[in-house]
């Protein structure tokens, strides 16, 4: 009990017990402090109503006082005093057994047991009474007057500074000093928490304490954001453990990301995010994907992403990245830069969400996941009042119908049925009441929306069915518009875009859909976009033997800056300018950066595409410095200068090149090879060696899966996997049209693309040639590449066209589970520049190329590309001139200039002269020196690092061979 009390007591030790104290607006007279604890009940004062505070206090009161202000519990039963008149009738006899079990007192005289409760309290009792209840330390040395049983007690309230030196010990303690005790305790028991801040990001937090101090606590970890913590302190030798949130309003953090659709991508954060950034979906990244739409919740916190209705699903039951980068949460403190794995699973049936009518003509059905447009857009899947309607159905996607028809007025059920998500779930039949209303008034316009100068969203308060025309302050200004629901969007072109001030749109025709029509007009001021751009993200992928860099920007960029080479600069792991493979010397792009394509081709102006030339870059870590661009914004906004790091490695989806099966008569079963570009993963999510993964598709496009149980699966080699099954199990296997493989993927990580590869016998199934790989790579040499593995590869099987000579077969090798095969000719320069050369094999049935199994190689008839690297012409007559301020260079075909002043060193009568520019016309070079030649000077020129850079190339982008060149000028 006396450690308990010590803990509840001990912050006492730093108030004087006989003084008068500050307490702020508490009390500080001793009637002021009586009036205090009289309400406590701790005092009760005399029947006068006075405090009495200059008369003395018995032991009994005291001990009251003692156990009302420590809160002990008041004892019953139990007499441990022979006091005449200590029974249990006694008033007094609960608090001075309370006192006597806690330790803090005992009887005046203990053999005998005597507590003399109406005995006077001496300032020596007062002090023994008040050390043992604050569990003081006895010191071994004392210095005071006190009675020989008192000295250490005393001695230890004095060392405390809770009473003087110099007190008369013997005598007893008045009221008003045993109030100002009594309160200070209470007021050092009643210190308490009344708030607290957090700052420094949740690594700091201050108390304010009831006595008015502040108490600053500097935590080993950060409170965890909107997370109730226990935070522990120590304040005047009091153990606090306080509950404290750190309320975080703008997001932190990146809580997941769900799908419960195969349309609608979900990413919730810890708080709000910006929603400027939050609603850009070029700042969302799923592969192979592209968003529609990002719209950001009411509290700012969930992000729904859709999926454009024509671009693909989202990946369905397997581990997928999403990839957040340029979303900053609302205070801008923070800009996510996460990837986060989410799995698609669709369990639910659509559902009718709602039916609204629209007039007496038409009606509004939205559903509750985005369904599509082929089933939703079906009249036959609608029936009003349990009849087939006649009208039509205008399809809104991703989750809207509006039914075209005439319908009474009055209470309507509305049944769907056959109308599917994208799961290829349908609507369960359900029925759907609803009120169809006259509806005479035409829509009325209620927000008026704008982000640039060039885009109007109006609003309004019904469904709009068409729009005439719109413009802005004139109608020479006119608008394209597009329709979805209730929202109109006006575009501008360039030329008539709005002005920074106040300007009226004009919207002419505006109808709903009971062909109620009216004109509309309202004013916008433009709120100017003044967000500066960001690079989200690099990627990397090798196609047609080439490395692309995709630059990812956080919104569209100018048409005028995006494909200037000089604004992106790559550089190695070193931090060094990377110069090969199509990289200048000062690290620019030689080829010009393109607008990344979706897959239907168009461009995406928030995405740019570097090429590499003569191959792909190796991989490794680069960096690619972007600057100088700007966003599409009316006053386009400039990039700060960006270094973003990346990492290439071998990239792109994983494909199935090829897949056969091979009918093993003897042990009744099928081999079946399927056959990949690259290494497959054989454990993990994309595990290849899982049957799950593979169907074969029968006749009518039905999907058959491999029995498990008697089905093995194995490695043929790194790319190809051998399916083992009993013929007694797929006994429909040899009908089958192609195989189809998903969720495989191959060892950096990337999937299958889940599209299908055909699906034959072994003894019909060929290796193909990758057309677009055949090369001539020089006028010697020819390089083709194919689908596969051949194990054995017969000259006799080919023959070129356009040109003449023998040729012999110098390399075979195997790159990325293709096979590579060089062709090389007799004659050094049978292949023409700028070639028109055709590669070609025999008939099927006389070719005798196979791979590992036996497939043979399938035949083909292709172009040769150009592959030939143009060379400066010593040989002719006039390779080289100079006059004036030009040297002219003359090249084995037609050239292109990619001009860079570091790619020539030229040197005039041995001082060197700098080139300012470089041009090209069919075969010849022209260079432009900074300062003229005279007649007879010794002209140098040299052409360096051109493989590197390609400042130099053909009409193929084939990089020049470097040179040396001389000659006097005229």
């Amino acid at each position: 009990m006396k450690k308990i009390l010590s803990v509840a007591l001990s912050t006492a030790m730093a108030f004087s017990m006989f003084a008068s104290v500050a307490f702020g607006d508490t009390a500080v007279t001793p009637q002021q402090q009586f009036d205090a604890l009289k309400a406590k009940g701790i005092f009760n004062g005399y029947p006068d109503g006075t405090a009495g505070l200059d008369k003395e206090m018995t032991r009994a009161e005291f001990a009251k006082v003692i156990t009302k202000l420590l809160g002990l519990k008041e004892i019953t039963g139990t007499l441990s005093y022979n006091d005449k008149n200590y029974t249990a009738k006694n008033w007094a006899v609960p608090y001075i057994e309370a006192v006597t079990a806690a330790g803090i007192m005992e009887g005046k005289n203990v053999e005998k047991k005597i507590f003399d409760f109406n005995g006077k309290v001496t300032v020596a009792e007062m002090a023994t009474i008040l050390t043992r209840a604050l569990d003081l330390e006895i010191p071994t040395e004392t210095n005071n007057n006190a009675a020989a049983w008192a000295k250490g007690y005393v001695q230890a309230a004095i060392n405390a500074g809770l009473i003087d030196a110099k007190a008369n010990f013997s005598g007893n303690a008045s009221r008003e000093l045993l109030v100002g005790a009594a309160y200070s305790i209470d007021q050092a028991q009643s210190i308490k928490v009344e708030s607290y801040t957090v700052s420094e990001a949740g690594k700091v937090v201050e108390f304010k304490i009831s006595d008015g101090e502040t108490v600053k606590v500097t935590l080993d970890k950060a409170l965890e954001a909107n997370k109730e913590t226990e935070v522990k302190f120590t304040y005047k030798d009091k153990e606090f453990t306080e509950k404290v949130t750190y309320v975080v309003t703008a997001a932190t953090k990146i809580e997941g990301a769900t799908a419960t659709n195969y349309k609608e991508l979900v990413v919730k954060f810890d708080g709000e995010v910006d929603s400027t950034t939050a609603e850009n979906t070029a700042n969302y990244t799923v592969s192979g994907r592209t968003f529609e739409s990002a719209k950001l919740s009411a509290d700012k916190k969930t992000v729904t992403l859709l999926v454009s209705e024509n671009t693909g699903n989202l990946p369905q039951q397997r581990d997928t990245n999403l990839v957040v980068k340029g979303v900053k949460n609302a205070t801008a403190t923070k800009t996510f830069d996460e990837t986060v794995k989410f799995t698609a699973v669709d369990t639910q049936l659509p559902e009718v969400k709602s039916v609204q009518g629209l007039g007496t003509k038409a009606l509004r059905v939205e559903f509750s996941e985005p369904v599509t447009s082929a089933t939703a857009g079906n009249l036959a899947n609608y029936k009003v009042n349990g009849k087939v309607i006649s009208g039509f159905v205008k399809y809104t996607y991703p989750n809207i119908a509006f039914i075209t028809t005439d319908l009474p007025v009055g209470e309507h059920t509305l049944t769907v049925s056959g109308v599917k998500d994208f799961a290829g779930f349908s609507a369960s039949t359900a029925e759907s009441k609803f009120t169809i209303a006259e509806d005479k008034a035409a829509p009325e316009i209620t927000k008026v929306t704008t982000s640039d100068l060039r885009k109007v969203v109006v609003t309004f308060n019904e469904p709009v069915k068409s729009v005439s025309s719109a413009y802005q302050t004139s109608s020479n200004k006119s608008a394209t518009v597009s329709i979805k629901d209730n929202e109109v969007t006006l575009n501008f072109s360039e030329a008539n875009r709005l002005g920074l001030g106040e300007s009226t749109v004009y919207l002419q025709g505006v109808t709903d859909y009971s062909n109620n029509t009216a004109d509309r007009s309202s004013t916008v001021t433009p709120e100017l976009d003044t967000v500066r751009p960001t690079v989200s993200a690099v990627t990397s992928k090798t196609v047609d033997g080439k490395t692309e860099l995709t630059v990812e920007f956080s919104e569209k960029i100018s048409t005028t800056d995006y494909n200037k080479t000089e604004n992106y600069v790559l550089k190695d792991s070193a931090g060094k300018i990377y110069t090969g493979k199509g990289f200048t010397t000062k690290g620019n792009p030689s080829v010009t950066p393109q607008y990344g394509k979706d897959k239907d081709g168009k461009n995406v102006e928030s995405k740019v595409v570097l090429t590499s030339v003569g191959g792909t870059l190796p991989a490794g870590n680069y960096t690619l410095e972007v600057s100088g661009v700007r966003d599409q914004a009316a006053v386009g906004n400039t990039i700060i200068p960006q270094s973003v790091p990346f990492v290439l490695t071998q990239a792109g989806a994983l494909e199935a090149n090829a897949a056969w099966y091979n009918d093993d008569a003897a042990n009744n079963e099928y081999q079946v090879y399927v056959q990949f570009n690259r290494s497959v993963a054989t454990s993990g999510n994309g595990n290849a060696l899982d049957v799950n993964k593979y169907d074969y598709v029968v006749t009518g496009a039905t999907y058959k899966p491999f029995p498990t149980s008697s089905t093995t699966v194995q490695l043929y080699n790194a790319n190809t996997v051998l399916l083992t099954v009993s013929k007694d199990d797929v006994k429909d296997l040899q009908t089958a049209t192609a195989l189809r493989v998903v969720n495989v993927a191959d060892t950096n990580g990337n999937f299958v693309d889940g599209t299908t590869v055909s699906f034959n016998s072994q003894t019909t199934s060929n290796v193909e040639v990758v057309t677009d790989s055949v090369y001539a790579k020089a006028q010697n040499k020819v390089e083709v590449e194919f689908k596969g593995e051949l194990t054995f590869v017969n000259k006799s099987d080919f023959t070129f066209t356009g040109v003449t000579g023998d040729f012999n077969i110098t390399n075979q090798s195997v790159v990325d589970g293709n096979t590579v095969v060089e062709f090389t000719f007799v004659n050094d320069k049978a292949i023409p520049y700028s070639p028109s050369v055709t590669l070609a094999t025999k008939a099927q049935p006389e070719i005798t190329s196979t791979d590992s199994v036996g497939r043979k190689l399938k035949a083909f008839s292709t172009p040769v590309l150009d592959g030939i690297k143009p060379v400066f012409d010593k040989d002719v007559t006039g390779a080289i001139t100079a006059s004036g301020t030009q040297v002219t260079l003359r090249f084995t075909e037609n050239v292109k200039s990619n001009f860079t002043p570091a790619a020539y060193v030229v040197n005039v009568d041995g001082t060197k002269v700098n080139v300012t520019n470089a041009t090209a016309t069919a075969n010849v070079l022209t260079l432009t020196l900074d300062k003229a030649v005279t007649a007879n000077q010794l002209v140098e020129v040299e052409l360096v690092n051109n493989s590197t850079g390609s400042f130099v190339t053909d009409a193929a982008n084939n990089a020049a061979e470097n040179f040396y060149a001389s000659v006097r000028a005229n």
